[in-house]
């Protein structure tokens, strides 16, 4: 069986082909970065649109690329939610469209069950029972995973989550968009222990995030700093260390309290380098093992929508539901797969 995954949560239009025997076939990605660069931040509207322009091109390359037409689809995959509503329903339309075109079932996707199950394209892919830290721009979430589709919310940010955060402490630091990697960039140019940030939530018990702060502490910090570019490395530096030492302290209580072994984590933020350095170092000290995807499937990507989509899909339904969105669809609620 093969799956057309399309992921237009943000601003990514990603597309993939998923075979259920051999694997990852196709897997392209848009990003429109550009687009967005000059307000700082993604304008859904334009998002949107963009989405409707590069939608149907990038599906017809992926197939052309590897040599498929429509007809050698067996089911499509869509990303549903959570996400900006705009795009989602983008997405949504075309996949359905092209299932109910095709007389071929279709199936609505969670994207942080995507982030989540990224890390099974790899050719080591973990095992049940794991903790999942799932970090991205929009969620920062502790889930316990007995199954694939049976997940307990351990903990989650009760403001911004860490991407959020890292992105608006990258914009006051003047680094621009996509304000993630930039910091991570400059930071590694930073000296250690020139600042020191605090580490919120850590001192009480709980498996709650808060990164609000650390974006306020940055700020103040920048404000009474001499501005130049090693003060800024510096500080983005003890931002950095910050927000790793917080994620790392939390995973280790989720560990203990769960028993488990093993720790996926996916998300945007974890491509970070530092991130997984540091907690490399600090779950193997501990005799656990620790699972993430590749850079390119941390992001928004259609690889983890389609690879999500085969385990969800009901061969034996055809596309005659209604589009189904929900911008915020939490991962909690989704049923247990069917055996």
């Amino acid at each position: 069986m093969r799956i057309l995954g399309i992921e237009t949560s943000c601003d990514e239009t990603g597309i993939a082909i998923y075979d259920k025997k051999k694997g990852l076939l196709a897997n392209q990605v848009y990003s429109q970065v550009n687009l967005h660069a000059d307000y700082g931040g993604v304008v859904p509207e334009l998002a949107s649109r963009d989405h409707i322009r590069k939608i149907v091109p990038l599906i017809l390359s992926t197939l052309t690329k590897i040599g498929l037409q429509a007809s050698d689809i067996d089911g499509v995959a869509y990303t549903a939610g959570p996400g900006l509503v705009g795009p989602l329903i983008v997405g949504a339309t075309v996949a359905c469209a092209f299932a109910y075109a095709r007389g071929i079932p279709v199936v609505p996707v969670n994207h942080m069950e995507g982030h989540l199950l990224a890390p099974m394209l790899e050719k080591n892919p973990p095992s049940c029972p794991f903790v999942a830290l799932l970090v991205s721009g929009g969620h920062t979430q502790l889930l316990s995973v007995t199954n694939v589709g049976e997940y307990r919310l351990l903990g989650e940010s009760i403001d911004d989550a860490a991407g959020e955060a890292f992105d608006k402490t990258a914009k006051i630091l003047g680094l621009g968009y996509p304000g993630g990697p930039k910091l991570e960039k400059l930071a590694k140019s930073g000296l250690s222990g020139r600042y020191r940030f605090p580490r919120p939530m850590t001192s009480c018990q709980g498996l709650e995030f808060s990164f609000s702060g650390l974006k306020t502490f940055a700020a103040n910090t920048v404000r009474t700093s001499i501005n130049n570019l090693q003060i800024r490395a510096d500080i983005a530096r003890a931002f950095e260390e910050a927000v790793v030492d917080t994620l790392i302290i939390k995973c280790q209580r989720a560990l203990e309290l769960t028993g488990f072994n093993r720790l996926v984590i996916g998300g945007g933020v974890s491509a970070n380098k530092f991130l997984r350095a540091s907690m490399n170092d600090i779950i193997h000290q501990n005799g656990r093992e620790i699972f993430y995807a590749r850079p390119e499937f941390c992001t928004d990507n259609g690889a983890m929508i389609a690879y999500a989509g085969l385990i969800r899909i009901d061969e034996s339904l055809k596309s005659t539901g209604p589009i189904f969105v929900n911008p915020r669809w939490s991962i909690a609620t989704l049923s247990k797969l069917k055996n």
